[in-house]
């Protein structure tokens, strides 16, 4: 620990970011990075404390606390601080594969339970790892290093998502000739288009494409196994298969009128537009500009399509959520290191509030009918008012219509950002996959190994919707189990 008292020395400070009125002007990322020195002084903050929850990575309270990657935080924030940056950059690789993913997008339950933040502030533990990684690329440190040794074994992966992407890396870097099918025109799943321009500019996933191409790794894009490529020529052609297709199946709003022209699912919007941002083509572009625009939904998704919106030039932009609005602190009943159930004002939200004066947001409601002009076209949206209510039989709590509650607002523009049900049908079928009661693909507990011989499965398409940093967790362990089945043992970590 080199500033045993740093955490009492130094307050949190954040990277910049650029003001709301400013940065909607275009879909660039917008934090800049401060100085060498005052990195170093947010990475003294770090306490090396007894028990490091920051990588813990374990469930409390029926919420993941901690990084799922077990990244080594305190040790990596010591080198930081330190100035030791190729080391930082070692340590930080261990764990892994792409920090320059997580680094941009991850929500950082590292920092929300993070040892300072339980009577202060968290250290700044994302913005310590973007400096690191962005270090060793401009320092010539994260240039290909193709494995020395090939072990004469093929992989084929179904998906180019984080889960995709990390056990590639990992095979890759065992020896085995790895290929990667993509059904997109680009690599990157989500991460490309399910995640916009502003929160991770697509260069970033570029530059990390090429140093796996050159290690050795083979990308094929627009290529839809299941469709356009049959499963059983990816069985005879390799040695194990490994599904990493995501969990592609939006929830719909089924609601009357719900066929009107104008309602989109959140994804096809932000891929559309991410797809005019790269290439300036308006051909299937959603524009929203000059209308009234209603996001239903209040993850993630939904503040991107926020932000999108606005940037667009919305003329009104609405968030619906079912749930009640959260408390802006921790509860009594929901203790550090927990995960905070608490208020978030993201990037979108701030922006439509710079904009229109207020939040997005309208809590405890829901769409009632989608209705439309005399074209077929949306033009009003009906919502209904939410209550909480006990149901006596299962103890419960369930959101039930307030009757009389019914009220309008304009909306041209509907985008439907309410999760994934899980595994896309015909991708199952072609690979003859057993499901779970959760649409995801079954295997055993703990395990990746599905119903048919040779045939793994990753990510989304095996845990559910899920963030980022679970999506290289189970890149990586996949990658560990099919390497065991190869070669019978593996020293993959």
């Amino acid at each position: 620990m080199g500033k045993p008292m740093g955490f009492m020395e130094y307050d949190r400070r954040d990277n910049l970011a650029v003001e709301p009125l400013e940065r909607i002007k275009n879909f660039k990322e917008f934090h800049t990075p401060m100085s060498d020195k005052d990195r170093r002084e947010q990475a003294a903050r770090c306490m090396n404390c007894g028990v490091p929850f920051c990588q813990s990575g374990m469930m409390i309270g029926g919420m993941v606390s901690g990084c799922p990657l077990n990244n080594l935080v305190p040790e990596w924030n010591d080198l930081l601080y330190r100035g030791n940056m190729e080391k930082a950059l070692g340590m930080l690789k261990q764990t892994n594969n792409f920090p320059e993913f997580t680094s941009r997008v991850c929500p950082a339950l590292c920092e929300a339970a993070c040892t300072c933040g339980l009577n202060d502030t968290p250290v700044t533990c994302k913005a310590n790892e973007n400096a690191i990684i962005e270090y060793g690329y401009a320092n010539g440190l994260l240039e290909a290093n193709p494995p020395k040794v090939r072990t004469g074994k093929k992989v084929a992966i179904v998906g180019s998502g984080p889960s995709g992407l990390a056990a590639a890396d990992q095979l890759n870097k065992r020896g085995h000739e790895v290929t990667v099918y993509e059904r997109n025109d680009h690599i990157g799943g989500l991460l490309m288009y399910g995640i916009p321009n502003m929160k991770l500019e697509k260069w970033v996933i570029d530059r990390k494409q090429k140093v796996m191409e050159e290690e050795g790794v083979k990308f094929i894009v627009n290529a839809n196994v299941g469709k356009d490529i049959k499963a059983e020529e990816l069985l005879k052609n390799f040695d194990s298969v490994i599904l990493c297709c995501g969990a592609s199946n939006p929830r719909d709003i089924k609601a009357p009128g719900r066929e009107a022209e104008g309602i989109y699912f959140a994804v096809d919007f932000l891929t559309r537009s991410t797809k005019h941002v790269l290439s300036g083509k308006k051909e299937g572009w959603v524009d929203t500009k000059g209308k009234n625009v209603v996001v239903i939904g209040g993850g993630d998704t939904g503040n991107d399509c926020v932000g999108t919106a606005i940037r667009q030039g919305a003329r009104s932009v609405v968030q619906v959520e079912m749930m009640p609005k959260l408390p802006d602190e921790r509860a009594v009943n929901n203790p550090w290191p927990e995960w905070p159930r608490v208020c978030k004002t993201d990037y979108g939200q701030e922006e439509a509030i710079a904009v229109f004066g207020k939040d997005p947001r309208v809590y405890q409601s829901t769409v009632k009918e989608f209705i439309t002009d005399k074209n077929g076209k949306l033009s009003k949206i009906k919502l209904v008012k939410l209550e909480p209510k006990k149901d006596e039989k299962t103890g419960r709590m369930n959101m039930v219509e307030l009757p009389g509650s019914e009220y309008e607002i304009p909306a041209e523009i509907c985008l439907i950002a309410a999760g994934f049900l899980g595994t896309e049908e015909y991708i199952a079928k072609a690979f003859r996959v057993k499901l779970n009661e959760r649409t995801n693909v079954a295997t055993e507990a703990g395990k990746h190994q599905t119903s048919v011989d040779k045939v793994f499965t990753a990510g989304d398409m095996h845990r559910g919707q899920s963030l980022v940093v679970w999506g290289i967790h189970e890149g990586r362990h996949v990658a560990r189990e099919v390497d065991e089945r190869l070669m019978g043992y593996s020293n993959l970590a």
